[in-house]
């Protein structure tokens, strides 16, 4: 992994990057900002109605987040679906299981539709019980995805000491609705389609100011301006200050992952259906194996230290030691954390900042699906469909106040949290 590098996707995606010239001064009928997941879909989509679309990105396509995503594709939320209708609702809460559930269909409809080359596996995702509680409230899960005749199968634990090649898990819930991706080859690969729709996409381009002028939006970039009808933010946890207070909107936190080097051989009993795995922990917990016979591992927090010493590669060779015994010491080829946007209810948001101005954010670490499928309701909306036949309420701005102090405190919860697992 290079200096420049965001992360391990960053080199090993087979999609190329994809960009066009600024052209200062024109008008279109959409201005998206932020080329991730959100504003990807969101011009593809729009293209694909024939409107005409300016995607700008400050730095390269999928430089937040999206490129630096654990690449599992899963569906619906963290949330149980009682849950959910209990928030939104009789009618968005039904609405938005069924559209979410589906998520990773559609996500690699897309891939398959649009040939994206981005390592897509589709043998499902586990989640393992830590503990037996842990493994109550996933049966807890199972009976209602059951009930709403879902895909979804509750294992028990040699059956997931078998999936995993770990014995450390006291069960899991296999999803078969999901899979995993190289994110940023979706990222390239949804650019590209975009692209080839008719959307103009222009990375290195940074919005600096948005001003209204009569019925059109203008967005000052540092290469000139370009004005529209409808402006689009798609930066989620990213999102600068751009649109007043939109940062304040969410607890930012951080998640991070390590890649050994390709383990060849000596990983073939890790995963051997390749699906991806996270944990039930308070601190989730995550592995998974790429095309390359890497072993990436992950966790809440920041990157800590360098590859081959430091506070997150401790944490990182003891989980895997735990785990893995077997596969004695092991080399890192590449380490990295990106930001996740946190709501108060653990539900994203749509949110109206003004007419013709909305932003898709708080994905609580479900980009790949919400950002996707966002992306295309905001494109049903710039042509014409109801409000109300969205997956949930579009609303508008409301600042969490508390959002500072508890990304600080997450934080030291997290590095204490390394801390401890390094050496236990």
């Amino acid at each position: 992994m290079t200096s420049n590098s965001i992360s391990l996707w960053d080199e090993s995606a087979e999609e190329c990057e994809v960009s066009q010239p600024f052209p200062s001064g024109q008008t279109v009928d959409v201005v998206v900002v932020g080329g991730g997941f959100t504003g990807l879909s969101t011009a593809l989509h729009c293209a694909e109605k024939g409107l005409s679309v300016q995607l700008l990105e400050a730095r390269q396509i999928g430089y937040g987040g999206s490129g630096r995503n654990c690449g599992l594709v899963n569906a619906a939320l963290w949330l149980p679906p009682a849950q959910v209708r209990e928030r939104l609702g009789k009618t968005y809460g039904p609405r938005f299981i069924e559209q979410f559930g589906k998520g990773p269909e559609y996500v690699f409809s897309l891939i398959e539709k649009h040939r994206i080359n981005c390592e897509a596996t589709r043998n499902g995702t586990i989640h393992a019980a830590h503990s037996p509680a842990g493994l109550e409230d996933l049966r807890g899960r199972m009976e209602e995805w059951k009930r709403l005749g879902e895909p979804v199968e509750l294992l028990d634990r040699a059956t997931v000491s078998e999936m995993t090649g770990t014995s450390r898990f006291h069960g899991g819930l296999l999803d078969h609705r999901a899979g995993t991706i190289n994110p940023m080859g979706y990222c390239r690969g949804l650019a590209r389609a975009a692209s080839h729709a008719g959307a103009s996409i222009s990375t290195g381009v940074t919005a600096l100011k948005v001003s209204k002028n009569g019925t059109h939006w203008t967005v000052e970039t540092d290469q000139g301006d370009v004005s529209a009808k409808a402006l689009i933010l798609g930066t989620n946890a990213y999102t600068d200050g751009l649109w007043p207070d939109l940062k304040r909107t969410y607890t930012m936190i951080s998640y991070f992952q390590l890649a050994t080097r390709p383990l060849d051989q000596r990983s073939l009993s890790i995963l051997p259906g390749r699906q991806g795995l996270w944990d039930t922990a308070p601190i989730m917990f995550n592995f998974r194996r790429d095309s390359s016979d890497r072993l990436l591992v992950g966790s809440m927090g920041r990157f800590m230290g360098t590859l081959d010493k430091g506070l997150s590669q401790r944490w990182a060779s003891q989980r895997i030691r735990k785990l893995f015994p077997e596969l004695g010491p092991v080399e890192f080829e590449a380490a990295w954390h990106g930001q996740i946007a946190m709501t108060p209810d653990h539900l994203p948001r749509i949110l109206e900042l003004d007419t013709n101005v909305y932003t898709a954010i708080g994905y609580n670490g479900r980009g790949i699906t919400t950002g996707t499928l966002f992306g295309r309701a905001l494109a049903e909306l710039l042509t014409g469909m109801p409000s109300t036949e969205f997956p949930l309420p579009i609303s508008s701005l409301s600042r969490v106040a508390t959002a500072p102090l508890y990304s600080s405190f997450y934080q030291a919860a997290f590095t204490a949290n390394q801390m401890v697992r390094s050496i236990l």
